[in-house]
């Protein structure tokens, strides 16, 4: 690979995806397995990160909640390690379904299947190797969180058809990608109850926030080829949606924490778990002030320090859990 990423080398091994390049999978990978791994998106670590962290927030609500056990840790890598695979799941899928959208459009005609690195047969085969190990790990849940794990395949099968039908394709992905919200209460407590819902709700929601932000990258090669996103229904009218979608988050999870936590009866918990939805929504605000939605640089940034607005939230439950 020479050191010209703006042509990217399209066929075999060796190609690159032209949106990520330079990363651990082009520089360290055996080259066999490279195509697999740009499948999967290992080279783009953002999205295993956003699918994980409302499990982080679900389990350790559910631990301030209740009490912080040993097999907590066991439900945090397992959703880690779960993220990772499913992500990669869905990412596998959404190109299968997509392969004729991505030839289509400048930044993903370079991924795997539209590029000839790997056949919708092999896809197909990696996908199905992503679900078996994920349902390995999900069988060390309890049966109502098996059932849960279950139903999340819905959702993730829906959403690549959504941009075809909806202008919300971004609320499908709110879906599929906070159901840990639900999945990591129903782990530990063995039940669901209306505190994960709402942390659920509040999920779905940023989503809506952090993924509209990314679509307005594709916003003109959308428009091309007649598919459909909230960066695109939003328009210049952006700001003002996301803005209100900061403050339906804040109120949503606040009351899934006054849900989980007032009946304790502890002030100190109860503060610590308040200070997750008011600090996500400051790093919300602050990345809502930098948006420039016809600057893709800033877009993708912004959408990549979502990240850490959702592992604010995370790391004042977990306080809350500990203390």
């Amino acid at each position: 690979m020479t050191g010209k990423t703006e042509t990217p080398e399209l066929h075999g091994s060796a190609g690159v995806v032209a949106d990520a390049v330079g990363n651990w999978v082009d520089r360290y990978a055996p080259p066999a397995t490279r195509p697999y791994l740009r499948l999967a998106r290992a080279d783009r670590p953002i999205g295993t990160w956003l699918l994980l962290i409302p499990c982080w927030w679900s389990i350790a609500l559910a631990a301030a909640a209740d009490a912080p056990r040993w097999s907590d840790l066991w439900l945090a890598l397992a959703c880690t390690i779960g993220s990772f695979l499913m992500r990669g799941a869905g990412c596998t899928w959404n190109d299968i379904t997509d392969r004729d959208f991505d030839g289509a459009v400048a930044r993903t005609r370079s991924r795997p299947i539209p590029s000839g690195q790997v056949t919708v047969k092999q896809a197909l085969g990696f996908l199905l190797l992503q679900v078996a190990v994920s349902a390995l790990i999900l069988l060390t849940f309890n049966w109502a969180s098996i059932l849960l794990g279950l139903v999340a395949l819905i959702p993730v099968a829906i959403y690549p058809f959504a941009k075809r039908f909806t202008w919300w394709p971004q609320l499908f992905l709110g879906i599929a990608f906070n159901w840990g919200a639900l999945l990591g209460w129903t782990a530990h407590t063995g039940s669901l109850s209306a505190a994960p819902v709402f942390l659920y709700l509040a999920g779905m929601i940023w989503t809506l926030f952090y993924d509209t932000i990314y679509a307005h990258q594709d916003k003109e090669d959308d428009a091309l080829i007649g598919v459909k996103s909230t960066a695109r229904l939003f328009a210049e009218n952006t700001s003002k949606w996301l803005s209100g979608f900061l403050v339906a988050v804040v109120a949503l999870m606040t009351v899934a924490v006054l849900i989980a936590l007032l009946p304790q009866g502890n002030p100190l918990v109860l503060i610590l778990g308040l200070c997750a939805p008011w600090a996500m929504g400051w790093h919300m605000l602050w990345i809502l002030r930098q948006l420039a939605i016809d600057d893709t640089d800033t877009c993708l940034r912004l959408f990549r320090a979502s990240r850490d607005t959702g592992l604010i939230a995370a790391l004042f439950l977990a306080i809350a859990a500990i203390v």
